[in-house]
């Protein structure tokens, strides 16, 4: 008799949940937080997002991987859950089924939290009925939040209208917008400590400095989600900056001086945005503009003055020894 591939995998699958299940409270930290998990159907990308009144949630909550799906596991919160779950969803499980087998391997099932997205875009959400109030979820289309030891119970519901109410903004701002309502409508009773966003890309190309889109950790702040999002806005301006290498070394250099100037203009205080930008209007021969950036830079820090003379050294910078002097001796 013909044994289907897919119940054997199930099998084999849910006999290694059982051997790594924790006990009921387990040996991890008690997460106790919100979060989100959420697919964009524009692109297919997948991430999730959590802040917590706890030191460093982002590496017991969040796990994701590209071309697979998202999880959020919290509450008493069991990390097997990431890395079984991911495997779950490898092998076709949808976000129900995954987090049906994950509950059903897990006799500490009832103080669990859990969301799951997977690359389909189907989402899965589940509050054991021993997780500490306030404590529930929301499903909507292609997202789950989810949330316990809330100061009340109108924080994932909030958490849902802001993510579908902000439709048409990239999924981290997306996702970053439902933790600000959850804070706004009471958030954590025990206050705020820590958060983190992770964005994966729909399909696993296997370069995962490519597939991770946006990975962000804010372990310890006064008012993480607030850092979050300037982290966010941060790694904004650093992929116009990537955006105009790559333009550069096509030859498009209108192209690559717009991005290096969207940066610029992003974080304007940024001594590192300029001075790179400066280097390459140097190398165009546009020597004004580029002496007038050096001076600002340089009056702020010595240093950059002696990396420009490095970067010459090794031919990133490629002025002649005239255009370097004058740059040099101009900002002094």
């Amino acid at each position: 008799m013909k044994r289907c591939p897919l119940l054997i995998t199930a099998v084999l699958l849910c006999l290694s949940l059982r051997v790594f299940t924790q006990s009921i409270y387990g040996h991890q930290p008690l997460v106790h937080t919100y979060s989100i998990v959420a697919y964009d159907p524009a692109t297919g990308d997948m991430g999730v997002a959590v802040q917590s009144h706890w030191f460093s949630v982002g590496t017991v909550v969040i796990w994701g991987e590209p071309g697979t799906g998202v999880i959020a596991t919290q509450s008493f919160a069991n990390p097997a859950y990431g890395t079984e779950g991911l495997a779950l969803l490898k092998q076709g499980f949808s976000a129900q089924q995954t987090m049906e087998q994950l509950l059903k391997a897990d006799d500490g099932r009832a103080f669990r939290q859990v969301g799951i997205v997977d690359a389909r875009g189907n989402a899965a959400a589940f509050t054991g009925d021993k997780c500490i109030a306030e404590a529930g979820h929301y499903v909507g289309a292609g997202f789950a939040v989810q949330a316990n030891m809330m100061l009340n119970e109108a924080v994932w519901p909030a958490m849902a209208r802001a993510f579908e109410g902000s439709k048409g903004q990239p999924l981290a701002e997306r996702m970053v917008a439902a933790l600000e309502a959850a804070q706004r409508s009471g958030g954590d009773i025990r206050g705020q400590q820590s958060a983190a966003l992770l964005v994966v890309s729909a399909n696993n190309t296997g370069q995962l400095w490519v597939d991770r889109k946006v990975d962000l950790r804010v372990d310890d702040h006064a008012t993480p989600i607030a850092e979050l999002r300037r982290l966010l806005q941060l790694h904004r301006a650093y992929e116009h900056m990537n955006a105009g290498d790559v333009e550069m070394e096509h030859g498009n250099v209108e192209k690559a001086l717009d991005h290096y100037l969207t940066a610029n203009m992003m974080f304007p205080a940024n001594e590192e945005m300029k001075f790179w930008r400066a280097v390459n209007l140097a190398n165009l021969g546009r020597m004004s503009e580029a002496k007038s950036i050096f001076q600002e830079v340089f009056r702020k820090n010595e240093n950059w003055r002696v990396l420009l003379q490095r970067i010459r050294q090794n031919g990133i910078l490629t002025v002649k020894d005239d255009d370097l002097n004058s740059i040099l001796s101009a900002s002094r």
